[in-house]
């Protein structure tokens, strides 16, 4: 009796499999152009990931560090720049014009001859908000070119003669 059992479990798995290498024939065969066109994609997206990793290069390296700074009071350091430079902020001017203490500070950094990605860095901020920055202080002051914005932040009494703005 289990011996019948065996034969009849072993000719059952056999049939089994015979039936799903026809139904795999059958999908494969009726479906041939769409499993196709699937291989290629997924063999031009493995690709282009590939290539896309060997072009742009793994070697960029962020490091992130914190760093402690120590806080001074805003008389000091109005005190320290105008002990650099003996010069005071034309505050009427500025108030006139309408310029923000930071379109100053930035004014400022631009003076000192900083291109906008330099000051984003030093000032924690993105390119596109120095830009922000720099294109209001410019339209306040009338200017039209950095350098044009500089000698008029000077002539204003808003930055000193070494680019610092003073106040």
């Amino acid at each position: 009796m289990k011996r019948h059992v065996l034969i009849f479990g072993l000719a059952g798995g056999v049939l089994v499999i015979l039936l799903k290498l026809i139904e795999y024939r059958f999908l494969v065969l009726e479906h041939s152009f769409e499993l196709y066109g699937g291989l290629i994609a997924l063999t031009f997206a493995v690709v282009g990931i590939w290539l896309g990793a060997r072009i742009t290069g793994r070697r960029r390296i962020v490091v992130v560090k914190e760093v402690a700074a120590p806080v001074a009071s805003p008389v000091a350091i109005q005190g320290a720049m105008q002990g650099a430079d003996s010069f005071a902020l034309n505050e009427r001017k500025r108030a006139e014009l309408g310029i923000t203490p930071r379109e100053l500070e930035i004014l400022g950094l631009v003076a000192q001859g900083l291109s906008n990605r330099e000051i984003a860095g030093k000032l924690f901020v993105s390119e596109n908000t120095v830009k922000t920055h720099c294109s209001r202080a410019f339209e306040k002051l009338g200017a039209k070119r950095r350098t044009q914005a500089v000698q008029l932040g000077k002539e204003f009494g808003l930055l000193s003669e070494m680019g610092r703005p003073n106040g």
